[in-house]
């Protein structure tokens, strides 16, 4: 996040990281990543365990940073370059944070969750977006190292801030919850996700719930009052003290009460009442996922003082993230006749409930007339001992979805694929090069195509491969006209 305006002086670095800062500077943005640094940048240079960013300082400032953090002098630095010179560099981002944190105006709101929080994330930003000046994380930036630089990163005049916080670990989220100070704080849902670090989903509730520490007594806490964990998840919020606990599904009792969910090939229409109010919608997305999570989106934008009804209208601008959803149409021509089909990214991450929310949508994709819908399905990782069967258990979602040929791809995936019908059976690989010149070889026009899988099986190959056939120089957007305009 750079803005045109500075977002730093010298001298509120050095106080803030309690350092000595040489010349007389001004930075529009912070960076912990050379290779994304825009002029005017302040670039921390960390010390990890593969890279040292103090190796890039030299590269850095002449590429246009503004100034860099450093806790040693690298090399060939000029005397008077631009630096601010601190005892650890890790521990001044950390400060940079808390006192961005602490400068702002901007009302915040924290979001975690075993599934969607970045498209959660993105979804009230530009619910609040019409609103006022609503700054957000960038990308999936919900770290040790993502928080604090995203705090740092949070104009002093923002009105609204939306940070998401993650972990894989219990004990991550909670300095982190700290750090935000968070007003309004989401949990999306609680689902064995990371399972290889945590003794049971009862562990991973625990360690979402963390979100609370760092919250007054006076935020709002908003829960997914349909998710099993649920009675869990309320109780550490009023252990924290939370005064307003709010919840989103189809309980009567919600807050948020889901009435209607039509949900088509691109997109959805919501008929929901919001603390009282009955209110329409249209989500650009489909999937009965990106419903529910809309209903937390507008729980919070209220919470946060925004207008519902706008905030709920600007959700029409929704749109799919890199990997995680995105829709395109790529043209083909197979035996001398020009077609298209449907090509689903969902290549980034996987879960058991993400794999069948994922499913669920390629059901309900528009084919052509000869059109089939193929799955290519990659590991899902970080699932512990359960993993082998939480793979095969997706057979029930496959076939639910009438999925026509299923591709899979990886030691763990191997358990779902000899589960299915031998019909169903397309081909299975170790790796997912080898798959992605499979699957190029028979897709048709007509055909929708989903891709899913961790970012660790690589699922993204066959997405390059697929988007690589398309013989008219560029891939389009498959979207819903008709979202805009309502149920």
């Amino acid at each position: 996040m750079t803005t045109s305006t500075p977002l730093w002086a010298a001298g509120e670095v050095a106080a803030a990281t309690d350092g000595r800062s040489t010349g007389d500077w001004t930075a529009t943005g912070v960076v912990i990543d050379s290779r994304v640094l825009e002029p005017g940048d302040l670039f921390v240079a960390l010390a990890g365990p593969n890279h040292d960013g103090h190796d890039y300082v030299t590269k850095a400032l002449d590429a246009g940073a503004a100034a860099a953090i450093i806790h040693q002098r690298p090399p060939g630095l000029a005397p008077d370059a631009p630096v601010v010179e601190v005892a650890d560099t890790f521990a001044a981002l950390q400060a940079l944070g808390r006192f961005g944190r602490l400068r702002s105006r901007a009302r915040i709101a924290a979001i975690t969750g075993s599934v969607g929080k970045t498209g959660t994330k993105e979804a009230l930003r530009i619910a609040l977006a019409g609103q006022g000046t609503a700054a957000a994380t960038t990308g999936n930036l919900n770290n040790h190292l993502g928080v604090p630089l995203s705090l740092a990163r949070l104009p002093a005049d923002a009105d609204y801030g939306v940070l998401e916080l993650g972990m894989n670990h219990a004990g991550e989220i909670g300095p982190l919850s700290r750090m935000t100070k968070p007003e309004v704080s989401i949990i999306t849902t609680i689902a064995p996700v990371h399972l290889e670090f945590f003794d049971s989903v009862d562990g991973i509730a625990d360690a979402k719930a963390e979100i609370f520490e760092g919250m007054n007594p006076s935020g709002t806490a908003i829960l997914n009052r349909d998710n099993a964990h649920f009675p869990r998840l309320l109780a550490h919020a009023r252990t924290a003290g939370i005064g307003r606990i709010w919840t989103f599904g189809t309980d009567p009792s919600c807050d948020a009460r889901l009435v209607e969910a039509s949900t088509h090939s691109t997109c959805s229409a919501v008929h929901a009442v919001i603390r009282g109010v009955s209110i329409q919608y249209s989500l650009p997305l489909p999937g009965i996922h990106w419903v529910h999570n809309s209903l937390a989106v507008l729980l919070a934008a209220r919470a946060l003082g925004a207008d519902l009804t706008q905030a709920a209208r600007s959700l029409v601008q929704l749109k799919a993230l890199a990997g995680r959803g995105t829709r395109r149409r790529v043209r083909i021509t197979r035996d001398g006749k020009a077609g298209s089909f449907v090509l689903i990214d969902e290549s980034y991450n996987a879960s058991p409930v993400a794999m069948r929310a994922a499913l669920q949508v390629l059901s309900r994709t528009d084919l052509g007339d000869t059109g089939r819908r193929i799955a290519v399905l990659g590991d899902m990782l970080e699932l512990g001992d359960t993993a082998a069967t939480l793979h095969a258990d997706l057979r029930d979602a496959v076939l639910d979805a009438e999925v026509d040929q299923v591709f899979a791809c990886g030691p763990l995936m191997a358990h779902l694929f000899d589960t299915l019908p031998p019909a169903l059976r397309g081909a299975w690989a170790e790796d997912s090069e080898d798959l992605a010149e499979r699957i190029a070889a028979m897709v048709n026009p007509g055909d929708a195509v989903l891709v899913k899988g961790s970012l660790g099986s690589r699922m993204v190959k066959v997405v390059e491969a697929l988007t690589a056939l398309d013989d008219t120089g560029g891939d389009t957007p498959d979207r819903c006209s008709a979202a805009a305009n309502g149920r």
